[in-house]
């Protein structure tokens, strides 16, 4: 693994923060996960746009310039093979309730090679379960943001692994699908394309964006709604995506078999070509 911190490279293992730093007391941190592929970061853009609207919604400092330079390094450290990219911003120490000055803040960048599915996972599909726990927002006055405090998605997720699936999905109490732990979430039906609706629960991924302009440009019919849970089993297909597994067709919730259709396919073909320009 490479590490930077501030812009500096440092070990995997160093130790880097105080005792009194607000990732360690409050998990008050914020982050996005990239994917690298022959030297150039996915979407990089996309995700920094949506990193640097959060900080300002919550007063967290984001030194785009500073951070760009640092990742921009990093990829020449990891080379050009496929990797998974880790950036985490910080306050900094807190000696009080009070936010640290700006110029406290800091950030991590990890590289390390991407995991990315199989060819079994994208071509056979892959098995989810409705996750336990319920989907949660602490700062439920803004939109969902990526939030270091990411305790209801790892225990979902980690159930979700204990049942031998790939992903947990969230339903609301009102018995609405929301997304994955890790991912978002589409039904197609009646060859429209259907998505649950962004707001506090559901989180605006960058694949998620990247497969509804895509749906657009061909001439798809594209609603972003409530969702009932029953229809996830009666949809003539179901994906998930997010930013390292680009789309993985669903075919099992809670041992339901789930129908197997061609778009999540054809999203994953222009994903992949799309990406190779990105």
């Amino acid at each position: 693994m490479i590490c930077n911190f501030n812009g500096r490279f440092v070990g995997p293992d160093d130790p880097l923060i105080s005792g009194r730093d607000g990732a360690w007391l409050y998990g008050d941190t914020l982050f996005e996960t990239m994917k690298a592929k022959d030297g150039h970061i996915l979407f990089l853009q996309q995700h920094l746009d949506r990193m640097q609207t959060s900080a300002k919604l919550i007063d967290f400092p984001f030194d785009r310039s500073k951070i760009i330079e640092a990742l921009d390094a990093s990829l020449q450290q990891a080379g050009r093979e496929t990797s998974r990219i880790r950036l985490t911003l910080s306050r900094g120490d807190f000696s009080s309730s009070a936010f640290p000055d700006q110029d406290h803040s800091l950030f991590l960048i990890q590289v390390s090679p991407a995991d990315e599915p199989g060819t079994d996972e994208q071509q056979e599909g892959i098995r989810c379960v409705l996750a336990p726990n319920r989907r949660v927002n602490p700062l439920s006055h803004f939109p969902q943001m990526k939030r270091g405090n990411y305790a209801d998605c790892l225990y979902a997720a980690n159930y979700a692994r204990s049942k031998g699936a790939r992903e947990a999905l969230f339903v609301s109490k009102k018995g609405l699908l929301l997304e994955g732990a890790t991912s978002n979430i589409f039904l197609i039906k009646d060859e429209t394309l259907i998505t649950p609706t962004l707001g506090e629960l559901v989180l605006r991924g960058i694949i998620r964006g990247q497969i509804l302009e895509l749906a657009g440009e061909w001439g798809m019919r594209i609603e972003s709604r409530e969702i009932p849970l029953d229809e996830l089993y009666t949809a003539d297909e179901v994906f998930i995506s997010n930013s390292l597994i680009d789309v993985l067709p669903v075919t099992d919730v809670d041992g339901r078999d789930i129908k197997k259709g061609p778009l999540a396919q054809k999203f994953m073909a222009a994903l992949k070509n799309e990406g190779q320009v990105t």
